[in-house]
């Protein structure tokens, strides 16, 4: 299997042993989960779930962009929230990104996350 390692200075670095993306075979990039980290500063982005969305969505986009790609390419994401109770209003963070090109998606309540964050994303993009 062939497969090429993404980085770009505009999300942040990982902050343990894994890559921000990888692409398998040429085609399929896979996008390590993102939080909210504004790669400028390294400092996690506080406040409300939707300032927390927007920039981890960034992020991952980014690295989508790095490969070659824009939210159009992506086919499949995966979220992660601390509190469900957040969707609605992260469904609308989403949407501004994703309005036209609907990935498959799904959204899982857990316990918690890297850094105490309210969300991190993770998706499949194809190139």
């Amino acid at each position: 299997m062939r497969k090429e390692v993404v980085f770009t200075e505009n999300a942040p670095a990982p902050i343990g042993p894994y890559s921000q993306g990888v692409i398998a075979e040429g085609r399929l990039l896979f996008v390590s989960g993102q939080i909210p980290i504004d790669p400028e500063t390294g400092e996690l982005v506080e406040g409300p779930i939707e300032k927390q969305a927007d920039r981890a969505i960034r992020n991952l986009l980014e690295i989508v962009k790095a490969a070659g790609g824009s939210a159009e390419n992506v086919v499949k994401v995966t979220a992660y929230l601390r509190n469900i109770k957040d969707y609605t209003r992260f469904n609308e963070v989403y949407e501004r990104y994703f309005s036209t090109s609907k990935p498959a998606r799904a959204v899982v309540e857990v316990s918690n996350l890297p850094k105490g964050v309210a969300v991190e994303i993770e998706a499949i993009a194809a190139l």
